[in-house]
C-alpha cells in the first residue's frame, strides 16, 4: 500500500492519482462483499491489544470533499471496535469560544491518550483548506499554518503518537452521483445542503488547496495517503490494510497479570 503514500517533499498533482484505481484488490462483486470482514476482525483484535497494553496512541485523520465518504469509512472500517478505546472527533464550523483561541486549541484536546485510537472526521487541516478557498483569513496567515501543523504533529509523534492521514480521493463526477443519491432518497435528504453546491463550484480551487496541503504536510512521522475512493469497497480495504500494517509493526503484547494466577480456582 506504500504506492498511496505521499513521499515527503514530493510534488502532488491530483489529476495523476486515479480515484478509480483498483490495482491492489482484483475481486469479483461477490468477493468484495466478504473481503472486509476478516480485516475488521483483525483490526478489532489489534485495537483490543492496543487498549490492553496501554503504551501506544494512534491518531487517524480523514479529509475529503463533501460526499467523499468520511462517515462511511469510519463506520465500516472500524465496525466491531471497542468504543472504550476508539473515539471520533468531528470538526465543523468553529464556535465563538473556539475562535477566541488559537486554531489548534480545539484540536489538541481530542488527540489520543495511551491505549486509544482517535479518529478525526475533518481536522486541523480545515484551517489551510476552507479558510483559504473561502478567503476567511489572509494568505499571509494560512501560509504559516503548514509549518505550525508540522510542528504540532512532530510534537505528538515525539510524545508517542502514531499518525496516519488519509485523503479520500473522489472524482467530481462521483461527487455528482452521490449528491444526486442524497436528493433522490428521502432518508438521505438530511445529508444534503444547498451550501454543498456552492463549494462544488470551487472544485478546482479546493483541489489546488489539497495539493498544497499534501505536499507541505506529508512527513515521515505523519504521512498522507491518497486513497482511491470512487469505489467504497476498495477504499475500505486499502485503509484497513494500512492501519493493520501500522498496528502490527508496533509489536504490542498483552500485559502480564498483576497477580499470580497459577493457583486460582473458580468455585
Amino acid at each position: 500500500m506504500d504506492k498511496y503514500r505521499v513521499k515527503p517533499g514530493s510534488k502532488v498533482n491530483l489529476k495523476k492519482w486515479d480515484p478509480d484505481d483498483r490495482s491492489e484488490f482484483d475481486l469479483s462483486k461477490e468477493e468484495r462483499d466478504e473481503a472486509l470482514y476478516p480485516l475488521n476482525r483483525k483490526l478489532e483484535t489489534l485495537q483490543e491489544l492496543l487498549y490492553a497494553e496501554g503504551k501506544h496512541k494512534i491518531l487517524i485523520v480523514f479529509q475529503a470533499m463533501d460526499a467523499g465518504g468520511k462517515d462511511g469509512t469510519i463506520r465500516q472500517v472500524f465496525e466491531g471496535a471497542n468504543p472504550q478505546g476508539v473515539k471520533v472527533a468531528s470538526f465543523k464550523k468553529p464556535t465563538h469560544k473556539e475562535l477566541s483561541h488559537d486554531y489548534l486549541w480545539r484540536v489538541h484536546k481530542h488527540t489520543p491518550a495511551n491505549g486509544e485510537i482517535a479518529i478525526f472526521n475533518r481536522s486541523h487541516y480545515e484551517d489551510v483548506l476552507v479558510v483559504r478557498v473561502e478567503d476567511l483569513v489572509s494568505k499571509k496567515v494560512w501560509k504559516k499554518r503548514y509549518e505550525h501543523i508540522n510542528n504540532f504533529e512532530k510534537m505528538l509523534a515525539d510524545e508517542g503518537t502514531t499518525i496516519l492521514k488519509f485523503y479520500l480521493n473522489i472524482s467530481k463526477d462521483e461527487q455528482k452521483e452521490r449528491f444526486e443519491e442524497r436528493l433522490d432518497k428521502k432518508e438521505k435528504n438530511w445529508k444534503f445542503s444547498l451550501g454543498d453546491l456552492e463549494v462544488r463550484k470551487k472544485w478546482n480551487n479546493y483541489m489546488k488547496a489539497y495539493e498544497d496541503m499534501l505536499e507541505k504536510t506529508s512527513t515521515k512521522y505523519a504521512p498522507w495517503y491518497i486513497i482511491p475512493s470512487n469505489r467504497k469497497w476498495y477504499r475500505n480495504l486499502v485503509i484497513a490494510s494500512i492501519i493493520i500494517d501500522k498496528l502490527e509493526k508496533l509489536k504490542m503484547e498483552f500485559p502480564e497479570p498483576q497477580d499470580d494466577l497459577s493457583g486460582v480456582r473458580i468455585t
